[in-house]
């Protein structure tokens, strides 16, 4: 499929693809088409995108198989190193955020988020960019976790922790003042012995954050 072609909507360019709204056999999906590099050699830019393509799709058909909520895999294509998987239609949690005036609604759906993060975490797998951009509440007001593209599977409890720091970093540079949002977040993820380390290890993550603003 020619993603340059008129009936394709770019909805996203990033660093590493471009994201399109389109219609293949009757339904409407995103593309996510991966571009090579050119600062790189041509072989190594190939085995690096087909990995990540690669590894997108697994994150995504893992999280399904532990029933988080993520688009459908629809299908690869190798060839034009895209990713086609299901149109979630609905606001970001970002969006949700900045329209919301219910605290009490606001609670509920952070409590939600880090149960959710949680649950992917206990899976051992890390989404590798979590931002309220990249979580989605659909028709049916479930949450869903999308662009997978810097995911990975990993034990590593250092992993985890970055993920969770990389969401904190996100809230406090998309929403002033939200300490509490990402509080509640937390609150809802330690419910476990296995999540009071991962926390420690946050903590530890921050210092090292920290530590970088200081020294610029």
């Amino acid at each position: 499929m020619d993603l340059t072609m008129a009936e394709q909507e770019l909805i996203r360019q990033g660093a590493e693809a471009r994201v399109y709204k389109t219609v293949t056999n009757g339904r409407v999906v995103v593309a996510k088409q991966r571009f090579s590099k050119s600062y790189r050699h041509p072989d190594l830019d190939a085995k690096l995108t087909r990995g990540r393509l690669n590894q997108e799709a697994r994150s995504l058909k893992r999280c399904k198989e532990h029933g988080i909520c993520v688009p459908d895999v629809i299908r690869v294509d190798k060839n034009s190193a895209t990713l086609f998987i299901e149109f979630i239609s609905g606001p970001t949690l970002k969006e949700w955020i900045l329209a919301n005036d219910s605290e009490d609604q606001e609670k509920k759906l952070m409590a939600t988020v880090g149960r959710i993060l949680y649950n992917m975490h206990s899976f051992d797998i890390i989404h590798g960019d979590l931002t309220t951009s990249n979580m989605i509440l659909d028709n049916s007001n479930q949450l869903v976790l999308i662009d997978f593209g810097l995911s990975q599977i990993s034990t590593s409890i250092e992993d985890k922790a970055v993920d969770l720091y990389v969401l904190e970093r996100a809230f406090i540079s998309t929403h002033p003042n939200s300490e509490r949002l990402f509080a509640t977040v937390l609150e809802a993820y330690a419910d476990s012995e296995a999540s009071h380390l991962i926390l420690r290890r946050l903590e530890d993550v921050r210092q090292r954050g920290r530590k970088r603003d200081m020294s610029g």
